[in-house]
């Protein structure tokens, strides 16, 4: 960075100024449009995308049926952010932040909206007494789940904005958050050589959460950036991030509203289990040829 920056007394907004989500960015809450959410049959309706805080909250929907808890079925919903889909009136209901995960638990007598990835992670381990670890082992397990929603804003809105997403790219950002990125996986990397998962021996939500983010990155699917951060390096973060990977839930869960990548790894919304083998936008959309 070589020109200096003076902060105003008081600060602006410069809508132009946002990089790649400069079109939806802005500094005040509230809708900025009248419409409705759709709802589905089933006893829980996400609303959502498959960035990695997305990704979390299908994978558990999908690791609860696995488990045999049916009574997680789920209608999932794509939002997208990109056209500013999360200000509807009705999103903004659910969630007044306008970030997705968003759901609606409609299982009981009484509607409850529950929002922030991890409060939904815990609203269904709880709900289901599944994915929570031993007791003995809860406050460790909390610690990690917490861990992961303090640390991704740095790898994401700090690495993985000014790296990939800012209008130019500047030096000093991105060996700031370069540099706090590669702690994060040397903390993950000394706690998996002693563990088989985050918390211990059993998957558990922080799993879930943690490795939405860094064992995607771990697998080179955030910001096209594992070279540069040379994240082979950190073979048990390797060797966690690819076990994971291979669980067929998972495996399910990341192409629940996913809107890019490989057709048949796309699937734009999720009603029922054969969604999976019918609805993937490979089998919705023809082929050229």
């Amino acid at each position: 960075m070589t020109d200096t920056y003076t902060p105003p007394k008081v600060w602006t907004w410069d809508s132009e100024s946002g990089g790649k989500f400069a079109s939806i960015n802005r500094p005040i809450a509230g809708a900025t449009q009248d419409k409705d959410l759709p709802r589905g049959e089933h006893p829980f309706q996400l609303y959502s995308l498959a960035t990695p805080n997305g990704v979390k909250v299908t994978v558990m929907f999908e690791e609860l049926l696995a488990a045999g808890h049916t009574g997680a079925e789920y209608d999932a919903y794509l939002v997208n952010i990109s056209e500013g889909d999360q200000f509807s009136s009705g999103f903004v209901d659910v969630n007044p932040n306008s970030k997705i995960p968003a759901l609606m638990d409609v299982s009981g007598d009484k509607e409850v909206r529950v929002f922030e990835s991890g409060a939904i992670l815990l609203h269904l381990a709880e709900k289901f007494d599944a994915f929570l670890g031993p007791k003995e082992n809860r406050a460790e397990m909390i610690s990690w789940l917490f861990w992961q929603m303090g640390s991704a804003p740095y790898l994401g809105g700090g690495f993985g904005h000014f790296y990939a997403y800012a209008p130019e790219k500047w030096e000093y950002p991105i060996n700031r958050f370069a540099m706090e990125t590669k702690r994060q996986l040397d903390v993950l990397n000394r706690q998996l050589a002693d563990n088989k998962f985050i918390a211990g021996d059993d998957y558990t939500i922080a799993d879930i959460a943690i490795w939405s983010w860094y064992g995607a990155l771990a697998l080179g699917r955030l910001y096209e950036a594992g070279e540069f951060l040379d994240v082979q390096s950190y073979e048990h973060v390797q060797r966690w991030a690819k076990e994971i990977n291979d669980r067929p839930a998972v495996k399910r869960g990341v192409k629940v509203n996913c809107a890019w990548g490989e057709p048949d790894q796309q699937l734009h919304e999720r009603h029922a289990a054969e969604d999976f083998d019918t609805r993937t936008q490979d089998k919705l959309e023809p082929q050229e040829g």
